[in-house]
């Protein structure tokens, strides 16, 4: 099992249009196969900053998803709205 993060900031003003294609999209990543759940983040303290951090399967199940007709509609529609590059993590819990 792995774990996504993305962090995303966006142009000010446009957090309400991001807050849209997510709600829309939400439900559709997460039925995504291999998709063990995804949350949506907002810093705090920068609300033009938001992450997403997914559970997936496996790399492989993540990398069908990265190249799926919803993931590029998606991130095309999402990278739009960009103030900077977004920047993203692939992890794993460290069981000690």
């Amino acid at each position: 099992m792995i774990r996504r993060i993305v962090k995303m900031t966006f142009k000010e003003g446009n957090e309400g249009k991001f807050l849209g294609i997510f709600k829309a999209s939400g439900h559709l990543i997460r039925a995504f196969d291999g998709c063990h759940g995804v949350d949506l983040l907002r810093a705090t303290q920068s609300p033009n900053i938001f992450f997403t951090y997914s559970h997936w399967e496996s790399e492989d199940h993540l990398n069908i998803y990265r190249n799926s007709e919803l993931f590029q509609t998606t991130w095309t529609n999402t990278k739009a709205l960009f103030a900077e590059k977004a920047e993203a993590w692939s992890v794993e819990i460290q069981d000690l």
